[in-house]
């Protein structure tokens, strides 16, 4: 992938991220009329928009870090061996900051 290209996805990534981001930190449940039965389901919905921002939140941090790659000229390459990641992958993930076998090393050790 081109840097142009995937500079501008990058920033449409960041740019939709930021979005998501934004509504997810609003509080959809406070507009609703709070009813003792609801209080459980409002727990739910708190916990899965919490999870929604950590998600979100480090998928962000991994745009930034790609867009930081680009600008320092390392972009593309593994942050872990220096090899060249895949044109595939950086299609399909343009943040990815390894190469295949090294994400999967790191993926292993968790």
């Amino acid at each position: 992938m081109d840097v142009t290209t995937a500079r501008e996805r990058l920033e449409d990534m960041l740019a939709e991220l930021d979005r998501s981001i934004a509504v997810l930190q609003g509080d959809p449940v406070a507009v609703r009329e709070h009813h003792a039965a609801d209080a459980g389901s409002d727990l739910t919905d708190a916990d899965r928009a919490r999870a929604m921002l950590t998600v979100a939140g480090t998928q962000r941090a991994a745009v930034v870090q790609a867009l930081k790659r680009l600008e320092e000229g390392v972009y593309g390459r593994c942050v872990d061996c220096a090899r060249p990641v895949p044109e595939g992958r950086l299609e399909a993930r343009p943040e990815a900051a390894r190469c295949v076998e090294c994400q999967g090393k790191r993926e292993r050790r968790r």
